[in-house]
């Protein structure tokens, strides 16, 4: 791939400088309100839940404060279940999913921690990276240059609890080739970048250090009943990425920094949703969502 002829900024060979990320950063604009369409939202969640105020974003003059829901009656009994969304931006049913799921959650059988919105910049502008070209879904690991990472992991680490699992919410967009991968491809100076098409539906990665295949069937067939399953291609693959059951890839998630590797829980998966599929709206997306976060507790109650 020619990172000149792919994209706006930057020089074949070479990786962007803090001018050429300035320039990348000129370039975007706020499309939507996170105060109006996640924080208001977050507010008016039934009294089930503590809105915590973990962290604070500051770019630019502007501050995006940073929250999880965090159950109230806390109970030492019960299995803790961490739920994530928004970790790109853009990915917008990972956001509404997780606050749609708060709304429903069956409190008195778990104890939970909702982080929605963890880029909330990225929201805003509708961006997998954050102001400072960085993604933050590579960057979850000690010492962080991607201060939402950074800032959920230390909260996280804090709490000195174990989850027995750990929902990551995300999408996979057509954007994903049409923008995302080129601006990967001219930042680092990738020439050589593999291409694949984007799978149409729905489909999980899970860690392939703890794959828990039972655990992902499970959410499969629950989802399948929202929405349909993204096939894989003629090489067996998803995203480039070796079929490992129906609708299921594997990452190494603390390898690559992924937030799914966030904890030690036994039960993890990310989900991807495919939101400019012809046969799905926005609601079907965040019901797919939440189906996946119904799927892996109704899992873990019957073990």
């Amino acid at each position: 791939m020619n990172t000149s002829d792919s994209y706006f900024i930057g020089k074949l060979g070479q990786k962007w400088d803090d001018s050429e990320r300035q320039t990348w950063f000129e370039a975007q604009q706020v499309k939507r309100s996170y105060q109006q369409r996640v924080v208001s939202e977050l507010e008016a969640i039934s009294s089930e839940f503590v809105l915590v105020k973990y962290g604070e974003l500051d770019y630019l003059n502007k501050c995006y404060p940073l929250y999880i829901l965090k159950s109230k009656n806390w109970n030492e009994q019960l299995n803790n279940v961490l739920i994530t969304g928004g970790v790109h931006g853009y990915e917008t049913s990972g956001v509404h999913g997780a606050i749609q799921f708060a709304k429903l959650a069956p409190h008195g059988e778990f104890n939970f921690i909702i982080a929605p919105c963890i880029s909330p910049w990225g929201y805003e502008t509708i961006n997998r990276w954050n102001p400072e070209a960085i993604d933050p879904n590579r960057s979850f690991y000690e010492n962080s240059p991607a201060q939402e990472s950074a800032m959920l992991k230390q909260y996280i680490d804090s709490l000195a609890i174990d989850f027995i699992t750990h929902i990551d919410l995300h999408e996979t967009t057509d954007t994903d080739n049409s923008e995302f991968r080129p601006a990967l491809a001219a930042r680092d100076a990738i020439t050589d970048q593999k291409e694949w098409a984007i799978p149409d539906g729905f489909y999980l990665v899970a860690d392939s250090e703890k794959p828990q295949p039972e655990f992902q069937k499970t959410i499969i067939e629950k989802v399948q009943t929202v929405t349909h399953i993204a096939p894989a291609d003629q090489g067996q693959r998803l995203i480039g990425v070796e079929l490992q059951q129906t609708g299921v890839i594997n990452y190494e998630a603390q390898k690559l920094g992924l937030c799914m590797g966030l904890t030690d829980a036994p039960y993890v998966t990310t989900t991807e949703v495919y939101p400019d599929s012809p046969f799905v709206d926005d609601a079907n997306c965040i019901n797919a969502q939440v189906a996946v976060i119904q799927a892996a507790l109704e899992f873990i109650n019957k073990q």
